[in-house]
């Protein structure tokens, strides 16, 4: 049996993973936190059937814990970790903290100095389908943001076959859940309902430099432009990527490519020729789902990633981290 402990369990994050986790056969949840709501049991803050009593994140049940989910603001989480970890506590962090491996590059996304560069190189990028044996053996893994995990699934496979002809341009439509519980002038009710509403355009949003990060490391030469959106629904994300292509490919080499290249993986699904991936199909669970589209002249594909951004996007992922990284079957609780 794991002990585990849930940092900030009243995010949109932490709940998910309350309630993935309470239906886990391999784990206890030893203690969970919340500063704003410490002293309180979960269900008395959240519409939810848990009663486990929530604690401040520096006064935790001295209980020793297997593993630490970090569900918190990066500053916050990059502080915390280092201390666990020299415990010999294995963390994941479902914040920013340790996704990117430059510290000058985390201080021109985010504004900021590190709170904790010398874990940089240790944090194992925890997107299993593209890192999965790092994972099993990783201390410290950095959950990926929702956005790249949709994008980076569609692109891999294509990257490493050099099969893109130039810059990539994705579309990407968001629930507002994605933006998290703290209220902003574009998160209201009133500015997302019956509206969609395009932000952070021109290459400005914080997960570009994710992606490109991860894209890059297989095709130096890699670009993308990238077009976020908000769209009036609790949850889901549909990314829509235009994709040039090299002479010599054509439909059927790109669906065998990717067919292939998921066949074993049990979270992700291509669809077959014809349909169409929808925020619809990958809601409540933690699937990607793809579809691809080709475009004969120019020579181009349309590739839609479908993911729900709660559970494959952050929560679900991070369980299936989990499971990888203490041998468990990595579907657990997750299917």
């Amino acid at each position: 049996m794991l002990n585990i402990g849930i940092y900030g369990a009243c995010s949109y994050t932490g709940l998910e993973l309350v309630r993935l986790l309470n239906r886990h056969p391999h784990v206890r949840i030893v203690f969970m936190t919340s500063d704003t709501f410490a002293g309180k049991k979960l269900c008395d803050v959240a519409p939810v059937p848990f009663d486990h009593m929530l604690h401040p994140h520096h006064h935790v049940p001295s209980a020793p814990i297997d593993l630490a989910f970090l569900a918190l603001p990066s500053d916050k989480a990059a502080l915390l970790a280092g201390p666990m970890l020299s415990k010999g506590t294995r963390v994941i962090d479902l914040s920013a903290a340790f996704r990117l491996h430059d510290p000058n590059l985390y201080e021109r996304t985010y504004h900021r100095v590190h709170p904790a560069p010398q874990l940089l190189s240790s944090a194992v990028y925890g997107l299993p389908e593209l890192h999965r044996n790092p994972i099993q053996q990783a201390q410290l893994v950095a959950n990926p943001g929702c956005y790249p995990t949709s994008v980076l699934l569609a692109l891999d496979p294509l990257a490493r076959a050099h099969a893109i002809a130039g810059t990539v341009i994705i579309d990407a439509k968001s629930g507002v859940s994605g933006t998290g519980k703290t209220p902003a002038a574009n998160n209201h009710f009133v500015a997302v309902n019956e509206n969609v509403l395009p932000y952070a355009l021109g290459n400005q949003h914080r997960h570009v430099p994710e992606m490109e990060q991860e894209l890059q490391a297989i095709d130096p030469g890699f670009a993308l432009i990238f077009s976020p959106h908000l769209v009036p629904v609790s949850r889901g994300i549909l990314s829509t990527l235009y994709v040039p292509l090299q002479n010599s490919w054509d439909e059927a080499m790109v669906r065998f490519l990717l067919e292939d290249f998921y066949r074993h993986e049990p979270f992700v699904r291509m669809l077959p020729a014809g349909q169409t991936a929808t925020m619809a199909h990958s809601q409540g669970s933690n699937v990607c789902v793809l579809s691809l589209h080709f475009i004969p002249s120019p020579r181009q594909l349309v590739l839609c990633s479908s993911i729900d951004n709660l559970i494959k996007g952050a929560s679900g992922q991070a369980i299936q981290n989990m499971n990888l990284m203490f041998g468990l079957d990595e579907t657990t609780a997750l299917l």
